[in-house]
């Protein structure tokens, strides 16, 4: 599948801010199953962006920007060749050997609940991790309401299942934490979703997590939608938690009264819905 993207970040600001430092994962790479076909970033105001790589393998883009500003956008634009590998990952950049996937973190760390949660599984599943991680995906779904209202960005896992409701990243957390107490690496993805229902325009992009299965390797998990991941799917960023995978992360200088949109649109290259049509 040959997905288009397009993804913008809107600030403004009732009293202009002096300076502006972001850090931007909203790049993704190439590996078996996701070839790039063109990625670009711009900013609406003159500054250079510098590329590197942080600790997980992800491509950071970081730039700054002086003021007076009062209003700042960065828009994101690409095409992405998916294939579907049945959620197998092969060919990414791995930085860390799997193990380092089962720390905690603020966001993952597991309360009694989920504890009792995981234990209940292993319970009815045994062992298997394979088996495990189908239970948890088909399981988890129905135990939360989608909801965007109670949860935000530092919402924990905890705090997410204790409410049993929440968004994608939520879920992703759950799943994590989850997998982790049952000895399972676990890990955070942050990218997109090009979805069946004709829904193309959207005002945050998708989180799912992706877990360790020795002789298989890295497979990606969709609590949102209790699949595995497809074709469907950009994978874009990794890390313990949405805060190593976040899209965009900065500090300003000066500046009050910041309002913040995101508008993200997200279809099947032109060309190919056509031929298929």
């Amino acid at each position: 599948m040959r997905i288009n993207i397009n993804h913008e970040t809107r600030y403004r600001y009732d009293v202009p801010l002096m300076r502006v430092i972001q850090a931007l994962r909203v790049t993704p790479r190439s590996h078996q199953g996701q070839d790039i076909v063109n990625w670009r970033i711009e900013i609406s105001r003159d500054c250079r962006l510098e590329a590197q790589e942080d600790a997980f393998g992800n491509i950071m883009h970081t730039f700054s920007a002086d003021g007076p500003l009062d209003e700042l956008s960065v828009l994101v634009t690409g095409e992405v060749e998916t294939q579907d590998t049945a959620g197998v990952v092969r060919g990414a950049v791995e930085r860390f050997p799997p193990s380092l996937y089962l720390r905690e973190t603020t966001l993952t760390a597991p309360d009694e609940a989920i504890h009792n949660f995981a234990r209940a599984l292993a319970a009815e599943k045994g062992e298997n991790r394979l088996d495990l991680l189908h239970s948890l995906l088909d399981t988890l779904p129905a135990e939360m309401t989608y909801d965007t209202d109670p949860t935000h960005a530092r919402t924990t896992a905890a705090e997410a299942f204790a409410l049993k409701c929440g968004v994608c990243q939520d879920l992703a957390h759950i799943f994590i934490a989850v997998g982790r107490c049952l000895g399972i690496p676990s890990r955070y993805v942050g990218g997109y979703l090009r979805r069946s229902d004709g829904v193309t325009d959207h005002d945050a992009g998708h989180a799912w997590a992706e877990a360790y299965v020795p002789d298989l390797g890295w497979v990606g998990f969709d609590p949102s939608h209790a699949i595995c991941t497809t074709d469907a799917f950009v994978r874009v960023a990794i890390g313990l938690d949405y805060l190593d995978a976040a899209p965009v992360r900065g500090a300003r200088f000066g500046g009050a009264g910041e309002e913040l949109s995101v508008s993200i649109h997200i279809d099947q290259a032109q060309y190919q819905a056509q031929i298929q049509g």
